[in-house]
C-alpha cells in the first residue's frame, strides 16, 4: 500500500518544485521589458529601455522573484503601432477629406505606462483618439493643396509632436506619424473640388499672364524712352551725322527685297530723298 502511494508523491513532490522554479525564475527576453510587482505595487524594472543600447549587452537574461508574492509584468521594447480609423476634415478651402493615418510609437518609461494605463493595449486606446483630434486640428488650419506640397512634412512635425506631449504621460515615446491616404469623397463633392480647382488654376494664370504683359509693356516703354534719348543725345551732337544715319536706315529698308522679289523705284534725281547720294 506504502509502495503504491511512492510514484505519486514522488509526482506532486515534483510538480510543487517545478512549480516553485517557475514562480522564482524567468527569462526576460531581449524584446521585452519586466516590471516587477509584488502584491499590486512595482518594485522594480528588469531590462529596461536605453536609446542607442547595443542588442546582447541589455539587462535581457534570468531574472528572480519572491515566488508568488510577485508577478512579472511584460512590456514590449520594439516600436508599435496605432492605426486611427478614417476621418473626415474639413480643410480651410471648405473641401471634405477622408483621411487615413497611423502613428508609431515605443514605450520607454515602464514604470510610468504601468502606472497610468496597466497594459499596452490601453496606451494604444489612449492614443487613437488623440491622434484623430491632433490631425483634425492641424489640417482644418491648412488648404487641401498643402498635402500636396513639400508643406505637409511640416504638418505631420507638429501632428507628432502635439501627440508626444500625450504620449510622455503614458511612458511612450511617438517616433513618427504619417497619413496613409487623403482623399475627396467620391461622387459630386469630388467633381466640385475638381472644377474650383480648375477654376482656381485658370485664375491664377490669368492673373500671371497679366502681370507678365504690364512688365513687358513697362521695359518696352523703358526702351523705346532710352532708344530716343540716344537719338536726342546723337542729333546734339552731330546732326550731319544723325541725318546721314537715317537716311542709310531709309534707303535700306526702300531698297531692300521684299520676300526675295525685286523691287523698282523710279525718283527723280534732284528728289530729296535721294540727297546723300549727291555729296555735299
Amino acid at each position: 500500500m506504502t509502495g503504491s502511494r511512492n510514484p505519486v508523491v514522488l509526482v506532486l513532490i515534483a510538480l510543487a518544485v517545478l512549480i516553485l522554479i517557475g514562480s522564482t525564475v524567468a527569462i526576460v527576453p531581449e524584446t521585452r521589458q519586466a516590471v516587477i510587482v509584488r502584491f499590486g505595487e512595482p518594485v522594480r524594472i528588469i531590462n529596461r529601455y536605453k536609446p542607442n543600447e547595443v542588442f546582447g549587452h541589455t539587462g535581457a537574461g534570468v531574472a528572480l522573484r519572491i515566488p508568488f508574492a510577485e508577478q512579472i509584468v511584460w512590456i514590449d521594447k520594439r516600436i508599435q503601432s496605432v492605426e486611427m480609423e478614417r476621418q473626415q476634415v474639413l480643410s480651410t478651402d471648405q473641401l471634405r477629406l477622408q483621411v487615413d493615418a497611423f502613428a508609431r510609437y515605443r514605450i520607454v518609461n515602464p514604470l510610468r505606462m504601468y502606472i497610468s494605463a496597466g497594459s499596452e493595449e490601453r496606451v494604444s486606446d489612449a492614443l487613437r483618439p488623440i491622434l484623430g483630434s491632433a490631425l483634425r486640428n492641424e489640417l482644418g488650419k491648412r488648404p487641401f493643396a498643402a498635402l500636396l506640397s513639400p508643406e505637409r512634412g511640416q504638418v505631420m512635425n507638429n501632428i507628432e509632436a502635439g501627440l508626444n506631449r500625450i504620449a510622455r504621460q503614458y511612458g511612450a515615446e511617438v517616433i513618427d506619424v504619417r497619413i496613409k491616404r487623403a482623399d475627396l469623397p467620391d461622387g459630386t463633392p469630388l467633381q466640385s473640388a475638381f472644377q474650383r480647382m480648375r477654376t482656381a488654376r485658370e485664375q491664377e494664370a490669368l492673373t500671371i499672364r497679366a502681370q507678365g504683359e504690364k512688365q513687358a509693356q513697362i521695359i518696352r516703354a523703358e526702351a523705346d524712352a532710352a532708344a530716343a534719348k540716344v537719338y536726342a543725345d546723337s542729333f546734339g551732337k552731330d546732326a550731319s551725322f544723325y541725318d546721314f544715319y537715317r537716311a542709310m536706315q531709309a534707303y535700306r529698308r526702300t531698297f531692300s527685297s521684299q520676300n526675295g522679289s525685286e523691287t523698282n523705284i523710279i525718283l527723280s534725281p534732284d528728289n530729296d530723298f535721294l540727297r546723300e547720294f549727291r555729296g555735299r
